[in-house]
């Protein structure tokens, strides 16, 4: 029979653990393998998706950007027609408003003066004031503030 040293014993342990720290890193490596191929998978897949929707994007931003400058371009035309509708405005009512107005004044004055002396002792007698929601004669009204 053969005895076993103590050399011979420290060297079988150090075998055995590093039989198994290998086995554990074999394990390690294949899971790391794995989680590889699936993010390489689900990057070649993201990437699959995301340049269509890149493209859509794309499309989408230009469009946007072709409407944005057909309304800039509206709004500048409304802001020009504004402009002249002003001035226009403007330029009407120094030309014509002044003599509108005295015509207008003019034609007041000339019924007032021609029609007033024919009505004016009717239309005295007929007015009415109210006073808290009654109706009472000019008379009576003028009696009771005297």
């Amino acid at each position: 029979m053969h005895t076993v040293s103590g050399g011979e014993v420290a060297g079988i342990l150090v075998a055995v653990f590093w039989a198994i720290l290998v086995s554990f890193l074999a394990v390690a490596l294949a899971r790391l393998a794995q989680t590889l191929r699936a993010t390489t998978k689900l990057v070649a897949d993201v990437t699959d998706q995301a340049v269509p929707l890149l493209a859509d994007a794309s499309s989408a931003v230009r469009s946007a950007q072709t409407q944005i400058d057909r309304v800039d371009a509206i709004a500048s035309d409304v802001q020009e027609v504004t402009s002249n509708a002003s001035a226009l405005s403007t330029t009407v009512a120094s030309t014509f408003g002044g003599p509108l107005v005295k015509v207008a004044a003019f034609g007041y004055g000339v019924r007032r003066a021609l029609g007033g002396r024919k009505e004016d002792a009717p239309a005295k007698a007929s007015r009415r004031t109210v006073i808290v929601g009654r109706t009472v004669s000019r008379r009576s009204a003028r009696g009771k503030r005297d």
